[in-house]
């Protein structure tokens, strides 16, 4: 794609310090030096990102913003595990099965997700990027990837609808839409994305047996999924617990009234060092309204803070029923119990201490702390405004949680980690 100059000074210059690469450049040499820094800032971080990747001699790379929203490896095969769950053996069709990208981009869930298809489609209207994939896709071992440089949305209008094969065959089209408008600033409603997913939403049902829709982590999945009707799973994904990524699962309708519509929700968190963390709700109600009793926070009480995953879930009454917690506020998302839970899916803590943000109670619970970790919950002050007003440094083994209880009472509960 670039002359042999060019790809010598990526290769030799790969490690390096991209700054200082760029200010040096390329030193009189045949080089197109913004495509090396591209490629090499790429690669550097495919090697955290996409391994396997980084570890295939030849991949190009695109500019930084599209290194910056495609998914990582962990996620990429995440969403392989979940395609491979609703297409078990039992249940899948003898005909063909065709995954249909119709938000291509970088290419990386397509090329993890198209080896379990007999047809994949690949389709992006940037001709740049379907030329870094027609480079790139062969090089990964992609033999049955079919590249459209199109408009993905007059792509759709163009595919046979599938026969009715049984569940989990047949089309699956995967969306991944754009989160940013046109000058560029995010957006986080699913209908203000681009193509929006709510407009297309029968047409894609009629096209496909399966829609996976991927959405930004800052998205009111409630509301996604009262918009679009169809939703049979939600997945939240974390990444050594920090929310990544929303994947909404479309099947035909069910035939039943929304305020009766039940829903999987799939908390998932994926760890770097191996392994995942999983936790399910099954058949949530959209229209919930019950509330767990609250408990009053005290000294040795074993306090729980759910991980991110299931913090967007926003299952709390389910999480606090499965586990025998209890939530301290309604708003607060810390629970607490008198014996200890040891299978709750976050962080867990004992209550040292309990102190009111007077200045007395300040005075006698903060004595002889000098650094502790802060976190607040429905609290108001952020965490740099507390450590000021306590004047306390990072770090430590004590963990300090601001919350308001539900009498609208600012406490600050003193713990150390099970």
């Amino acid at each position: 794609m670039r002359n042999q100059e060019s790809i010598d000074f990526v290769r030799e210059n790969r490690e390096g310090d991209v700054r200082q690469l760029a200010l040096k450049g390329a030193q009189g040499k045949n080089v197109d030096i913004a495509w090396a820094l591209d490629q090499i800032s790429g690669w550097q971080s495919a090697c955290t990102k996409l391994p396997e990747w980084a570890a295939a001699d030849g991949i190009i790379y695109p500019p930084h913003l599209s290194m910056e929203q495609c998914s990582s490896e962990q996620t990429a095969k995440y969403k392989v595990k979940v395609v491979d769950g609703l297409r078990s053996p039992s249940n899948s069709p003898e005909g063909e099965r065709s995954l249909i990208d119709l938000t291509g981009g970088f290419g990386v869930d397509f090329s993890y997700m198209a080896r379990g298809f007999q047809k994949a489609v690949y389709v992006e209207r940037n001709p740049e990027l379907c030329e870094i994939a027609r480079h790139n896709f062969p090089l990964l071992g992609l033999e049955n990837a079919e590249i459209v440089c199109g408009d993905g949305v007059e792509y759709l209008k163009t595919i046979t609808p599938p026969p009715s094969p049984p569940e989990g065959g047949g089309h699956l089209i995967y969306l991944d839409p754009a989160r940013r408008d046109i000058h560029g600033k995010k957006t986080y409603a699913i209908s203000d994305c681009t193509p929006d997913v709510v407009a297309l939403k029968d047409l894609l049902l009629e096209k496909a047996n399966i829609v996976m829709v991927k959405l930004s982590p800052m998205l009111d999945w409630h509301k996604a999924v009262e918009e679009l009707g169809e939703v049979q799973e939600v997945h939240i994904v974390s990444v050594d617990n920090e929310c990544k990524e929303l994947l909404l699962m479309l099947r035909g309708a069910s035939g039943k009234d929304q305020e009766t519509r039940r829903t999987k929700v799939c908390c998932v968190n994926l760890l770097s060092r191996g392994g995942i963390e999983e936790f399910d709700f099954d058949n949530i109600s959209l229209s919930s309204n019950h509330s767990s009793p609250l408990w009053e926070v005290r000294r040795g009480l074993y306090l729980y803070e759910p991980n991110a995953s299931l913090m967007k879930a926003g299952c709390f009454d389910e999480l606090a029923e499965r586990f025998g917690v209890n939530p301290i506020a309604p708003n607060s998302h810390l629970f607490v119990s008198e014996s200890l839970k040891k299978d709750f899916p976050g962080r867990i803590f004992q209550i040292t201490a309990v102190s009111s943000m007077n200045k007395k109670a300040l005075r006698e619970n903060l004595q002889g702390i000098s650094k502790a970790n802060i976190a607040v919950r429905n609290f108001p002050l952020s965490v740099a405004e507390l450590r000021k007003r306590l004047k306390m440094a990072d770090g430590g083994d004590i963990y300090l949680f601001a919350t308001t209880t539900a009498e609208k009472e600012h406490l600050l509960l003193f713990s150390k980690k099970v």
